[in-house]
């Protein structure tokens, strides 16, 4: 059974999300908190599939709540704003959000983002292989989905993971950006690439790749990870 944690002060909208999932996935268990500060408790008692957080709560802002949520878990994270300024968008995606969507919005098409990182974060692009080194820092587990760098266990997100699978099982290839935007976020093509550029500049920090050596750039094309 299916556990969503919402993290919202509006009880109106907690209750909307809550019939959405009712009529979509009557099984889900549904879990609640209104302040910021609550939701990060709610989060490491209740371990749930997926949160949907809003950014304006009460007490801490919803990006220190998602910093904090990041800090012991890589769940999948939906982050709500009234905001629609590109800044705040990015700044949900830099701190480690799967999606975002801005209010007001429709529920039927929450869930639909909910069921893509969700999907998303299920997928297991390689598997059947044991941990795998690749150079002389990192490691990857394919099964169990962890990455070590210098013996050191770090935390990815979904799409972190995602993203560093794809690149890995074709390195020394150069990724169009299309392609990994299609494969990743499952979008149709789009010249918007600023989404995997965030990703990309938190997955070289998590694997210490700063300055670039094993993600790098080529310029107006794609990614490639480098053996």
């Amino acid at each position: 059974m299916m556990k969503a944690a919402i993290i919202e002060d509006e009880k109106s909208i907690i209750d909307a999300i809550r019939v959405a999932f009712e009529f979509r996935w009557p099984d889900t268990q549904i879990v609640s908190a209104t302040s910021g500060k609550e939701g990060v408790a709610l989060i490491r008692k209740e371990s749930p599939d997926v949160v949907i957080l809003d950014i304006n709560l009460p007490d801490i802002s919803g990006f220190e709540v998602l910093k904090k949520i990041r800090e012991f878990s890589a769940v999948p994270v939906i982050i709500l704003t009234v905001r629609s300024e590109d800044e705040d968008v990015l700044k949900g995606l830099e701190t480690g959000a799967d999606d975002y969507i801005i209010k007001p919005f429709n529920y039927l098409t929450l869930l639909s983002r909910i069921k893509a990182v969700l999907r998303r974060s299920e997928k297991l692009p390689l598997t059947g292989s044991t941990v795998t080194s690749i150079g002389s820092s990192l490691k990857i587990d394919f099964v169990d989905q962890k990455v070590w760098v210098n013996n050191q266990l770090i935390k990815l997100t979904p799409i972190e993971y995602r993203l560093l699978v794809l690149l890995v099982k074709n390195k020394d290839t150069v990724i169009p950006y299309n392609q990994i935007i299609e494969e990743i976020w499952e979008q149709h093509s789009t010249e918007d690439t600023e989404n995997l550029r965030i990703c990309i500049r938190r997955l070289r920090k998590k694997l210490h790749d700063i300055p670039p050596r094993m993600i790098l750039n080529k310029r107006g094309t794609g990614y490639m990870f480098k053996s």
